[in-house]
């Protein structure tokens, strides 16, 4: 047993002083005690949050995190409507995934994860569609790619969801892939083959859970969708990102791509979709009675311009919802929940908009729900600081200046909403210390591995 103490936490029951934590070897919470002593415990050096869950990450896009931001060659933007947009940005995006190798996918995945834990991540979802070799050849193991991300995982200390993706078409339903794609390109048989490599390599490791990734309706027939939906675990998929993958599938199906999933599959828990960007009040209501997840990623979904999730009203239908990192370009639970509150206060022209009066603190609200969400859609007992829970403890430092003090929920109000320093100073994930003093505890060499990997790309 391992026993850590918290002067202050904040429990699903709420905040608590001098909570003594007890863990098992495996990792898990056997105990929590509050008003408790610190007699024979490691004393946590701030204020104990539960880990987070990073419920979206593809893993290599770390790499390209900074280096799609020019503006695109007239040819490119001519071909996909004149503007720079997420189509035109999906273009680079192909060209640099040709490069990878399986080293370098782990390198940058070990690097992505030890950032997650330092910033407060303390699990991730990898939604891995990255399986071939760069002319499509599978590799001897079909799944090598993903394994080297469950590699990285164990290495950096994170827990992990992997969630290999199914990819086929290039467009709604059935189209033909275009050559970029062909790396992430599986028939059903191939696809179950990584599944069960994956599943033999992750049996007996409680940091690790498996779930299942249909990319999305652009990429997979309906009769694969069927396949995948009786899985008993986490089912992932992208759903109307952008307002032209909605009309493409109005005009291919008559419905628009959230109305087309509740309409044709058996959402309910296990799913968690993707961005949402552009639900109809109705289809948000729809999808909160279903019991699945909305998957907002604020900060890429501000990079590549698809738009602002639609909140108060999914909010108001007790929609769940949790936050991912998708493309890397910010890394920080605390960003995302910053992001997804600033651009609702954008949009609307209000402040606080994810309060009620019951609830007045967005930071503590944004919290608990990427908390619950996340959970949900990882699959894993990671849901907070609770007897039969992953022992993943996120400690700010409580002398940082933009927490200084702050009390209890002012602190995560702080945390969300003031500065730009990171005030996370421990981190334990499975149990684990993984970071001290705000630093990975690999970080060096980690670092070391990513830079090279980084020169092999660029050369």
């Amino acid at each position: 047993m391992t026993v850590f103490f918290a002067p202050l936490a904040l429990l699903p029951g709420g905040w608590a002083r001098d909570v003594r934590i007890t863990v098992e070897a495996s990792g898990a919470i056997a105990a929590v005690q509050p008003g408790a002593t610190a007699e024979g415990a490691e004393r946590l050096p701030g204020i104990t949050l539960p880990g987070l869950p990073n419920l979206h990450s593809h893993a290599f896009q770390r790499a390209m995190a900074g280096q799609t931001e020019r503006r695109s060659p007239p040819e490119a933007r001519t071909a996909e409507g004149g503007t720079d947009s997420f189509w035109t940005w999906r273009h680079t995006m192909y060209r640099f995934v040709g490069r990878f190798s399986p080293e370098d996918a782990e390198a940058v995945a070990a690097q992505l994860y030890a950032e997650c834990l330092e910033w407060g991540f303390t699990s991730i979802a990898e939604f891995h569609y990255l399986h071939h070799q760069p002319d499509g050849t599978p590799y001897a193991d079909r799944a090598e790619m993903a394994l080297r991300h469950l590699a990285a995982a164990r290495r950096a200390g994170i827990g992990i969801t992997l969630l290999p993706s199914l990819y086929r078409h290039g467009g709604i339903f059935g189209k033909d892939p275009v050559p970029g794609q062909r790396r992430f390109l599986n028939d059903l048989d191939g696809f179950w083959r990584i599944v069960e490599g994956i599943r033999a390599a992750i049996a007996g490791d409680a940091q690790a859970g498996l779930g299942l990734a249909p990319h999305s309706l652009r990429a997979v027939t309906p009769e694969m969708l069927r396949a995948l939906s009786g899985f008993a675990g986490p089912i992932h998929i992208h759903a109307a990102e952008q307002l032209r993958e909605v009309a493409e599938c109005l005009e291919a199906t008559g419905a628009r791509p959230v109305q087309w999933l509740l309409d044709n599959l058996p959402l309910d828990a296990r799913w968690c979709l993707i961005h949402c960007t552009h639900m109809t009040e109705e289809e948000a209501a729809r999808l909160a009675r279903s019991g699945a997840v909305a998957g907002l990623c604020p900060s890429t979904e501000a990079s590549l311009g698809d738009g602002i999730f639609g909140l108060p009203a999914y909010r108001a239908a007790g929609g769940r919802f949790g936050f991912g990192t998708d493309s890397h370009v910010g890394i920080s639970p605390r960003d995302e929940m910053r992001q997804l509150e600033t651009s609702q206060r954008l949009a609307l022209r209000q402040r606080s908009v994810a309060t009620e009066d019951a609830n007045p603190w967005p930071g503590r609200n944004l919290l608990e729900a990427a908390l619950a969400g996340g959970a949900q859609a990882s699959g894993r007992p990671i849901a907070g600081i609770a007897a039969g829970q992953r022992a993943d403890l996120v400690v700010l430092d409580p002398d940082h200046p933009a927490l200084f003090g702050r009390e209890e929920n002012e602190v995560l109000d702080a945390w969300v909403f003031s500065g730009q320093g990171n005030p996370v100073t421990q981190v334990v994930a499975g149990g684990r210390v993984v970071v001290r003093e705000g630093r990975h505890i690999h970080a060096a060499a980690i670092a070391a591995e990513f830079r090279a990997a980084l020169r092999r790309l660029a050369a």
